[in-house]
């Protein structure tokens, strides 16, 4: 199989180790992941982000086929239990492929959408492991202890320490293809790296004593620019397009008309065009494998279009405000409002009374976001720094940027509100 991609350029799955990928491509599971888009509503501020959870899915996976190439050119120096086999090859594509097949319509925004949602890793665990999926009996099919040893790689867990940390950790497959990709589609330059360098300058650390696997290394020699680029790239991305204030409005809005949504069919009020999965959380129970698979972005957003001829007028309105795009004001909270739980909730209250003196729902209409992420910490990932004289050391100390980043994380504080109170509630506030 060979594809062309926006971002890697050729793309080829060729290699008998590489066959799984085609197979499992033509799952309905993960033919699913066209139908989502990566980024959710970014597209309302990027407009070329519309690229897809299918095309990152590969992406991965190709990622993970270099990485594969890499770690074999350069195991000699490992006992040949500790070297990465044909059958940890195979298993580390797939789970390359499959690490996002559990996502839900719009991004991260669904996770926390409706009552009982679990994690989209939860789904995926689910999907990989039921006997009913397709891409369980892809799975099955090559070796029947396959889908098991894949749900546990997505996982972060495997023998090998390097090989769990390359599909789950601080600089997996997965962080390495959607900063390149989501840099792309935005038309933004914040998310790009050096890939092929990043992948040249790894070694393995010295074996430990005890013989367990060693960690994977960076050459501090040639790679330290290419991680503290990474972790630079991964801070602006979320500065400037993951935290982008218009697609945190859109998701919260989105967010809103589902509660409401659920709050109406509770009260026995009927809406029309309503997946199984939402009348599964108004009952109260979680949605089945196959109501939750039914979802998508189309999906989702055929229903909000739906629900604009609503007998309720909250969530008419808000379903309709964000099909025209017509989204919620941000108010950013900086300093004491930012940092201080109370100021928080002070500025959060004064923005209901206002509300409700415009004859508005705060509960609907009224949000306060905190978006936050940690760059990058030392403490959660094995990855460490050699030379060719001294022990291995991790990266925030052979660094000063990484020092400086080590566990401090990123986090921005707004007010979201309806634009015709925007300016009462800033003046209220002091904002």
């Amino acid at each position: 199989m060979i594809l062309r991609d926006p971002v890697h350029g050729l793309i080829a799955f060729e290699s008998d180790d590489e066959s799984i990928i085609e197979r499992l491509l033509a799952t309905r599971e993960v033919q699913r992941l066209r139908r989502i888009r990566q980024l959710g509503f970014t597209s309302l501020a990027y407009p070329g982000a519309e690229h897809t959870r299918f095309a990152h899915a590969v992406g991965t996976a190709h990622v993970m086929k270099r990485l594969a190439y890499r770690l074999r050119d350069i195991h000699e120096a490992l006992p040949f239990w500790h070297r990465l086999s044909s059958q940890q090859t195979r298993d580390a594509l797939a789970a390359a492929l499959l690490h996002d097949i559990g996502h839900g319509p719009a991004s991260h925004m669904f996770e926390s959408a409706l009552p009982l949602s679990v994690p989209h890793e939860v789904w995926t665990d689910r999907i990989v492991l039921d006997s009913s999926s397709d891409v369980h009996r892809v799975l099955a099919s090559e070796d029947p202890d396959m889908p098991a040893r894949v749900a546990r790689l997505i996982a972060g867990q495997h023998e090998l320490p390097y090989l769990a940390r390359a599909v789950a950790g601080t600089f997996d497959v997965d962080r390495c293809d959607y900063l390149l990709r989501d840099a792309h589609a935005t038309g933004v330059r914040y998310g790009n790296f050096d890939l092929e360098w990043f992948h040249r300058s790894l070694r393995f650390a010295p074996l430990a004593a005890d013989g367990s696997p060693p960690p994977l290394a960076i050459d501090g020699a040639k790679g330290l620019a290419a991680i503290e680029s990474f972790v630079l790239a991964r801070l602006f991305m979320f500065q400037q397009v993951y935290f982008h204030k218009a697609t945190r409005s859109a998701e919260w809005m989105a967010r809103m008309a589902l509660s409401r949504a659920l709050h109406c069919m509770r009260d026995s009020v009927r809406l029309p065009n309503t997946p199984a999965a939402f009348v599964a959380a108004a009952e109260g129970r979680e949605p089945t494998l196959g109501e939750y698979l039914e979802l998508d972005d189309g999906v989702l957003m055929g229903t909000l279009h739906a629900w604009e001829s609503s007998r309720d007028d909250v969530l008419a309105s808000i379903c309709k405000r964000l099909r025209a795009r017509e989204l919620f004001k941000s108010i950013e909270l900086v300093g004491e409002a930012q940092c201080e739980p109370k100021a928080r909730a002070r500025a959060w209250e004064i923005a209901r009374d206002i509300s409700r003196e415009a004859g508005l729902d705060p509960d609907t209409h009224v949000g306060l976001d905190i978006a936050t992420d940690t760059p990058f910490d030392d403490s959660k990932d094995t990855l460490v720094v050699v030379y060719s004289q001294g022990a291995a050391r991790k990266p925030g100390d052979v660094s000063f940027l990484l020092g400086r980043l080590n566990g401090e994380s990123l986090t921005r504080v707004r007010l979201i509100v309806p634009g015709e109170i925007r300016d009462r509630i800033q003046q209220a506030i002091g904002a």
